[in-house]
């Protein structure tokens, strides 16, 4: 049977030099592109570029043409560091930052854009008020925060997500002080999940050293612990409208294995995988149609 209408699965990010050779053959045939192969195998992606920049609406609408193969697409953002770890609202950033969205709104391809604070944006009346303050300047589009410290997960500061119905992000990360553990809440009419791996490596670093990417996603999830989020995501799913579910380990393919398998354990019977990461992971890619790029046509048919 194919996915629950309302749920899609998928990576955190697409464009990584390392998947060269794992997740994308090393030799692409012409008119190859990133995007359009991970959209055989999934329904969306959590761009994580715009993170780090504003997007460029001419690119943001390249990518919705190259995942028109896959009608149910979706694409979620995460919202600018500047917003959120920077503490930064000047209006016009604000502004530049949204015309990066507009299309993907527009087209009826956006999904969710998601809030990510850092582990010291502690649960204080302080950063209550300026998680509603973001809140309000981005209030045009579907919201959803992920909160990495655990005093978020108290009463009081889930109300605050229901209050001003904000999709509480609910993660799966290693173990370190105050880290916030596995939960199931649903906030907001969008349930959303991110799963960032359990290597106890780097945690305390919030962003990874220029070049080399980050030892924390270097994890590959046991089918028990995939069960086990397959049995909280399907407790979410039926009371929202959409539901996401973004793999974030993304060292050596390992997001598009798991993705590829908890997407399956969910109802998900595409029953295939990109013919490198077969071969890379056989136990994990068993039973499941190896299949390599194909070259887009010069000419229509």
């Amino acid at each position: 049977m194919p996915l629950p209408r309302n749920l899609h699965c998928g990576p955190c990010g697409w464009s990584y030099p390392h998947w060269n050779g794992t997740v994308y053959p090393k030799i692409r045939p012409r008119g190859f592109h990133e995007l359009e192969y991970v959209s055989r195998y999934f329904d969306a992606v959590e761009i994580n570029t715009s993170f780090y920049q504003p997007l460029r609406p001419e690119i943001v609408r390249l990518w919705i043409k190259k995942v028109e193969q896959n009608p149910k697409f979706l694409f979620c953002a995460k919202l600018n560091r500047r917003f959120t770890h920077d503490r930064m609202l000047a209006q016009d950033e604000i502004k530049t930052f949204k015309e990066g969205l507009w299309p993907l709104l527009q087209s009826k391809k956006f999904g969710c854009l998601l809030m990510q604070f850092p582990w010291t944006f502690r649960y204080t009346e302080e950063n209550r008020a300026y998680f509603i303050k973001v809140r309000r300047a981005f209030g045009e589009f579907p919201l959803a925060a992920e909160m990495r410290h655990n005093s978020w997960s108290h009463d009081e500061a889930v109300g605050t997500f229901i209050d001003h119905r904000v999709a509480f992000c609910n993660i799966d990360q290693a173990a370190y002080t105050k880290a916030m553990a596995p939960t199931e809440f649903v906030t907001s009419p969008i349930v959303y999940v991110r799963l960032h791996g359990r290597n106890p490596q780097d945690w305390t670093q919030e962003f990874a050293k220029a070049g080399k990417p980050a030892a924390r996603h270097d994890y590959l999830y046991s089918m028990p612990e995939l069960i086990d989020w397959r049995d909280r995501i399907d407790r979410m799913h039926p009371y929202a409208s959409s539901a996401f579910v973004f793999m974030n380990n993304d060292i050596g393919g390992k997001a598009i294995v798991n993705g590829i398998q908890l997407a399956e354990l969910l109802g998900d019977d595409r029953r295939r995988a990109p013919a490198e990461l077969a071969r890379r992971y056989p136990v994990e890619m068993a039973g499941l149609k190896a299949e390599g790029p194909m070259q887009s046509r010069l000419f229509a048919a």
